[in-house]
């Protein structure tokens, strides 16, 4: 019997390692200080104390409340599986919570990404943005959590097609078996809203040809091969097409399990060294750089900007998140590590800089502006109405 105790300890602790865990990441932009720039602690606080509510009555197993700039992101794991009406439905609940502090605080855009009055159902296709997963925990689960302000749902694309299609970037692909395996690829019609699923390497070439037209095709999901399990997540939803109008730009979040037959954590931040252009920045009618850096650093400022991406990472044990936080720390208090805080990136953003002085340059004129189609959505058709009857035919 002394024997067999921690066999059995060991084979509960197996199971719960097995059980499925979902990860589940909700972005809203419900109102900031002073134009777009952060939301007030007491908008955080009231989202706090619904989250809480939610482990309470176990909806949700966990979670942390971050930022990109004017952006809240509720990071949340709990057992019911992505796209759970509850989980959705809680997340609608913190985010009215913070838009009603909001109105009453008068900051700007109160409630700006909540696009209906009642919440029906799910989340998607009411404003808020979800990127969620799904999977059964590793030995050791290391996730990165991606958050993004001033950009599209594409603002994604070229990173991640690096980091699961590019060997340059990614040596996995060519040293690993799991990772040489390749992955498969479900591409967003974000305009048709329809999708399709390609597999690397062996479409590489249509995978490219379809996510190169970055104003209608976003990654959505990429699914390890070798593993049979989800690798990344990207939220795609596309705030103009659900409101008919400009509200705010989509700024997406994303969700990527890294090691252990995925991308090393370095193959998946290595991508944003290169400051690559992005649509949504000013007025969500200009191209700009993404500048990687620091949660507290990502308020805007240049021209509302230029584009901002964050990245957290941390443990996901038993279905909690684990971070840098002592034994200690009450629910929903994490310290995640903060990748692009270093003083490393330092380069790639002075670069950003530079390149967000040059094509801001170009003002209202292509490159600098995103194409017209874009343009559709924003207050520009009705400057033009007005011009409509004096176009005379050429001589």
């Amino acid at each position: 019997m002394g024997i067999r105790a921690p066999q059995l300890d060991v084979l509960a602790g197996a199971r719960l390692m097995a059980a499925k865990v979902t990860l589940s990441v909700i972005k809203a932009d419900v109102g900031s200080i002073c134009g777009h720039s952060t939301p007030h602690p007491k908008m955080v606080e009231a989202e706090r104390q619904v989250l809480l509510r939610g482990i309470k009555d176990g909806t949700i197993s966990d979670f942390h409340i971050s930022r990109c700039g004017d952006d809240s992101a509720l990071i949340m794991t709990h057992a019911k599986g992505e796209n759970a009406r509850e989980v959705h439905a809680l997340a609608w609940e913190a985010f009215t919570a913070a838009s009603k502090v909001a109105k009453e605080l008068k900051v700007y855009a109160a409630g700006q990404d909540l696009l209906v009055d009642a919440f029906s159902g799910n989340i998607r296709g009411l404003g808020p943005g979800a990127a969620e997963i799904e999977f059964e925990e590793r030995p050791a689960e290391s996730v990165l959590v991606f958050m993004a302000d001033k950009c599209a749902p594409a603002a994604y694309s070229l990173a991640f097609a690096r980091t699961f299609l590019d060997p340059f970037t990614n040596t996995g692909l060519i040293i690993d078996p799991r990772g040489h395996a390749g992955y498969e690829f479900d591409i967003a019609d974000v305009v048709d809203r329809k999708h399709v699923i390609l597999k690397a390497p062996e479409e590489t070439y249509d995978i490219l040809a379809l996510i190169g037209d970055t104003t209608r095709f976003a990654i959505k999901r990429v699914h390890s091969r070798h593993l049979k399990t989800v690798a990344a997540a990207v939220s795609t939803e596309k705030l103009s097409l659900i409101a008919g109008k400009y509200v705010g730009k989509d700024d997406p979040v994303a969700v990527m399990r890294v090691q252990a037959g995925l991308p090393a954590v370095g193959e998946a931040l290595a991508p944003f060294t290169y400051p690559a252009l992005v649509a949504g920045w000013s007025r969500g009618s200009h191209h700009g750089p993404l500048y990687p850096c620091a949660v507290d650093d990502s308020s805007p400022s240049y021209m509302d900007g230029p584009p901002r991406i964050c990245c957290l990472g941390f443990q996901v044990s038993h279905g909690k998140i684990r971070g840098a936080e002592g034994p200690e720390a009450p629910a929903g208090h994490h310290e995640p590590v903060d990748y692009f805080k270093g003083s490393e990136w330092d380069l790639v953003r002075t670069r950003a800089m530079e390149v967000a002085v040059y094509i801001r340059g170009h003002g209202p004129i292509m490159p600098g502006i995103v194409p017209p189609e874009e343009l559709e959505y924003t207050t520009r058709p009705e400057v033009l109405a007005k011009l409509q009857g004096r176009f005379q035919p050429l001589d």
